[in-house]
């Protein structure tokens, strides 16, 4: 990989770090070249609309992210309980690494700029999509109907995204535990 590519990559995962740590409104340009270790220049040139480019690609990396452990752990549990409770450990893990300070790895950046700004919404929606598409794949495997499916996906991210929270305010991984119990046996 050239020294470019790596600068671009370089402010990429640590804008993903910020936006997820403090916020997108809280975290400025000067900020995450800073802490990247990216010349001024590389960020222009790779993101000339700026901040809000730079959130784009942060936040569909991180989506790419998490759907590559979601497609590892479907690969690696037969049941959707299973898979469920794993996913839901793997979160309360990631918590609990963080010091309870994260949280989604897109979340904090799409809450606080869509709808305004559709290149940020548009990565979110496909993110969360393609979560969906694996996760519903886990539940057809097991026998469940294609639209069931699709809602089993879709509650499980929107619990987990709860959990998350709840997780943070209580500085516990149970939040994320519940759910596991919860949603594990849905069929």
């Amino acid at each position: 990989m050239g020294r470019a590519r790596r600068h671009r990559d370089a402010i990429v995962q640590t804008a993903m770090r910020l936006f997820r740590r403090q916020g997108y409104a809280s975290t400025g340009i000067q900020q995450i070249l800073a802490d990247s270790g990216a010349p001024k220049g590389s960020l222009y040139h790779y993101f000339p609309d700026g901040k809000e480019s730079i959130a784009e690609a942060a936040v569909t990396r991180a989506g790419e992210l998490v759907r590559e452990m979601l497609e590892q752990l479907a690969e690696r549990h037969d049941t959707a309980a299973a898979f469920v409770r794993s996913y839901c450990r793997q979160m309360a893990d990631w918590m609990e690494e963080s010091g309870f300070r994260s949280g989604c790895p897109i979340a904090t950046t799409v809450l606080e700029t869509t709808p305004s700004s559709p290149g940020i919404t548009a990565a979110g929606l496909a993110a969360i999509e393609s979560w969906v598409d694996v996760i519903s794949s886990v539940y057809r495997r097991n026998g469940v109907p294609a639209r069931r499916a699709h809602k089993h996906a879709r509650l499980l991210i929107a619990s987990v995204e709860g959990g998350l929270i709840l997780s943070r305010l209580e500085q516990s991984k149970q939040p994320l535990f519940d759910v596991a119990r919860s949603l594990g046996e849905l069929d």
